[in-house]
């Protein structure tokens, strides 16, 4: 009979999620450690790279002298990152996000012990030595490496696997950012590709976990405190859906322009594995200019959402942010995209709030979300980002305003995201929309056919065969005297009589019955007779009705092409029921 009949439920969950939530607990705790190891190597390659001293105090790069090394310490950087990108692993190059997707959906879920040890190594140097990237991105790589590793120890299917890699990537961002619910949000919008309990559960708890880690690892308390928030009326939302699509263009803009360098690199008569010191040596003149915009930057973020900062010096950091982090990150080095979006973000909407009512820091606060909720592209977690990191819950009206602004304008202009775009160029299509399956809504009963042309059991096979060479279908059901399908007869069958020379005689009962012939039922719905399907290698099942086992139907592949018809014709066919109404009762009373 193939797979057992399913059980009809809003959702298919079963226990096994209880031992998934069970393992995240620890892909949770694992990944805040890995989080605290990352951290504290970027501090301690930052330290010794920059100040000549062995010592793990997060510090920021704007007192490195503007000298010759300024320009030499990312380049050096930058060829160690290239030399273990080609001899160690070429998965640690970017941002790493792209590769955790490729992952789940073409790798089933495995990735490998040398990810989950070069990617963070990789990133503290690339960062340390001044490169303008953040710290989660390659967390989650490497969060996401430690919670696939430790799932292949253990009998689990690709899509169990897939539940605990993402639940390491999310506790990994929940430990750097102290954002649990936005890093749900992420798994959900991002990477688990479904919104299942059998995963939201699992990346939830090891989220949970993480949170509860981190006061003890990191401290306590939102990373960038802020509330200096303008009255929130209808005025303040429309002017921050205005700054969302400011930064929906500038988002646009940047991801045009990384792929563009990204092809500009590819043209370069050199090995790729040099790449990262031609960025490093944009990133060092870089520097030279303004040094703050050199590595992580959480102060510059902190700055825009709290201090007191002259415009000048805003725009300096904004554009030099903006470029030197293109340019690295299209050389193909190790780093994250979030801190760097959330700065160049940061940056537009404080020069865009000189103009607007309020602080200059809250439209601060509302351009980083919009940025980050555009590029990725992402509005939940973009908006949930923005208010769990500075803990100003007030703010989230105007911040959602924003973010789904600069979503819709990626949206409509881009047919790829930062994110996917690399994909998409190793060959891989990547959909970023979830919906209902129309074959787990639609019941057999309505897309079956129901006329049909059956053989008797008892009509001796050479009737039979001569029946199925001149008709219309290539399999015939072959029903008792109470039409209960016994199997079937195709053309195959009737060509492999022949060359057999069987009896003519015989009657079809003799040669079709199957007492584990699959069925199906009207009132299942389609999803299961395709599993049967799939299971039984059969391009048919007969439908029978339940109470009497008697056939009412077939079930074929052209039948299940009705489903998807039907939601085509909801997407495309367009009808103004009450206009054409209107004009109907017109016409009537004209008559």
């Amino acid at each position: 009979m193939g797979p057992g009949r399913r059980r009809l439920a809003d959702y298919t969950a079963d226990r096994r999620v209880l031992r998934l939530a069970a393992m995240a607990l620890v892909t949770g705790t694992v990944a805040t450690g890995a989080a605290w190891v990352l951290l504290g190597l970027i501090a301690l390659v930052t330290n010794l790279a920059w100040f000549g001293r062995i010592d793990a105090t997060p510090v920021s790069l704007a007192d490195a002298a503007r000298t010759p090394w300024m320009v030499a310490v990312p380049v050096i950087g930058s060829v160690i990152v290239g030399l273990m990108a080609r001899f160690g692993s070429e998965k640690i190059r970017g941002h790493g996000i792209p590769e955790a997707m490729e992952a789940i959906l073409i790798g089933g879920s495995r990735m490998s012990p040398k990810v989950a040890v070069l990617k963070p190594v990789s990133s503290a140097i690339s960062i340390g030595t001044g490169g303008p990237f953040g710290a989660e991105g390659p967390i989650i790589v490497t969060g996401g490496a430690l919670g696939s590793l430790f799932a292949q120890f253990f009998h689990l299917s690709a899509a169990e696997r897939k539940t605990l890699l993402v639940a390491g990537a999310a506790a990994g961002m929940t430990a750097i950012f102290g954002t649990p619910v936005a890093a749900v949000l992420l798994a959900l919008e991002v990477l688990l590709f479904e919104w299942r309990p059998r995963s939201l559960i699992p990346v939830a708890v090891a989220a949970v976990t993480a949170a509860c880690w981190r006061p003890l690892v990191f401290g306590g308390g939102p990373l960038f405190p802020f509330a200096a928030n303008p009255a929130i009326t209808g005025g303040t939302i429309a002017a921050a859906a205005g700054v969302g699509l400011l930064c929906g263009l500038l988002s646009g803009a940047l991801t045009w322009a990384l792929y563009a360098l990204e092809d500009g690199f590819a043209r370069l008569p050199i090995h790729w594995m040099w790449w990262p010191a031609l960025g490093g040596l944009v990133v060092g003149l870089g520097g030279l200019i303004e040094p703050r915009a050199l590595g992580v930057g959480y102060d510059v973020i902190a700055d825009l959402l709290t201090g007191h900062l002259v415009v000048t010096a805003v725009l300096l950091i904004l554009a030099v942010k903006a470029a030197i982090w293109l340019v690295a990150l299209s050389s193909g080095t190790s780093g994250g995209v979030l801190a760097p979006l959330l700065i160049i973000g940061g940056a537009a909407g404080w020069v865009l709030g000189h103009a607007l009512p309020g602080d200059p820091g809250f439209w601060a606060l509302v351009g980083m979300a919009a940025m980050l909720g555009g590029t990725l592209p992402a509005p939940l977690t973009g908006a949930l980002f923005a208010v769990e990191v500075t803990g100003d819950f007030a703010a989230l009206v105007p911040v959602l305003a924003a973010t789904v602004a600069a979503y819709a304008v990626t949206v409509l202009l881009l047919k790829r995201s930062i994110l996917t775009e690399k994909i998409a160029r190793r060959g891989q299509h990547v959909t970023r929309e979830y919906g209902i399956d129309p074959y787990d809504l639609t019941r057999v009963g309505a897309v079956m056919t129901r006329e049909v042309a059956v053989l008797s059991s008892a009509l001796p096979a050479g009737e039979a065969a001569a029946a199925v060479e001149v008709g219309a279908h290539h399999a015939y059901p072959v029903v008792d005297d109470a039409r209960r399908p016994l199997g079937f007869v195709t053309r195959n069958d009737v060509l492999r009589w022949k060359v057999e020379d069987a009896d003519p005689d015989e009657p079809l009962s003799e040669r079709v019955s199957d007492a584990s012939l699959p069925i199906a039922h009207p009132e299942d719905v389609v999803s299961h007779a395709l599993d049967v399907m799939l299971a039984t290698g059969l391009g048919r099942l007969a439908v029978t009705d339940p109470a009497t086992g008697t056939l009412i139907g077939l079930l074929t592949r052209r039948d299940l092409l009705k489903v998807r018809a039907t939601t085509v014709r909801a997407e495309a066919e367009r009808r103004a029921y009450f206009a054409r109404r209107r004009a109907g009762r017109g016409t009537a009373g004209a008559g």
